[in-house]
C-alpha cells in the first residue's frame, strides 16, 4: 500500500457520511480515547468544516474544524498511523489553516496532549504558541493527562 501512495499526491476533499468508518478505524488505531463515529455523525450534521486527504481511496488524514465569529478551534485531527512522519499532517494542517483563513478568523485554537511530542512539534513549526494548559483534560491508561492549548494568529485583510 505504501509504495502505491508514494506515486500521486493526494488531494483534500470534504468528508462524507460514507468516509465515517474508515475515519472512526483511523481515530480507534491511534488515540486512547477515540471519538465515537457518532462524534463524527454530529460534526458533519452540525456542518463543521470536516475535510480528509485522500489518495487512491484511501484516507491518509482527517480534520475537523469549529468556525466562530473571529476564531476558529480544531476539534480533531489525525494521520493514518502508518503513514506518520512523512509531512501528509503539515499538508493537512496547512489546508486547515486555509479554511480559517478565507473564513477571515483572526485566530486558530487546539488542544494536544502534553505528551504528543511529533504533534506539538508540527504545531510549533507552523506558527503556534502555548497559550495554557487544560490539567487532566485527556484520560489515559496511567491517568488523566494535561492538554497544551495552543494557538496561532492567522493574517486579516
Amino acid at each position: 500500500m505504501i509504495s502505491i501512495l508514494k506515486k500521486s499526491t493526494p488531494h483534500l476533499r470534504p468528508m462524507e457520511e460514507s468516509d465515517l468508518l474508515e475515519v472512526a478505524h483511523i481515530e480507534q488505531g491511534t488515540f486512547p480515547d477515540p471519538w465515537p463515529l457518532n462524534s463524527f455523525r454530529e460534526c458533519l450534521a452540525f456542518g463543521h468544516p470536516c475535510l480528509v486527504l485522500e489518495q487512491h481511496s484511501i484516507i491518509q488524514a482527517y480534520g475537523i474544524m469549529s468556525i466562530e465569529i473571529g476564531s476558529a478551534h480544531i476539534l480533531n485531527f489525525c494521520v493514518r498511523q502508518e503513514l506518520r512522519q512523512r509531512g501528509i499532517g503539515r499538508q493537512m494542517l496547512h489546508h486547515l489553516l486555509e479554511v480559517a483563513e478565507r473564513a477571515q478568523v483572526e485566530a486558530i485554537f487546539l488542544e494536544v496532549r502534553a505528551s504528543n511530542h511529533p504533534a506539538i512539534q508540527l504545531y510549533y513549526t507552523t506558527g503556534f504558541v502555548q497559550v495554557g494548559v487544560r490539567k487532566d483534560y485527556y484520560p489515559s491508561g496511567t491517568g488523566p493527562e494535561d492538554a497544551l492549548i495552543l494557538m496561532r494568529e492567522l493574517p486579516t485583510n
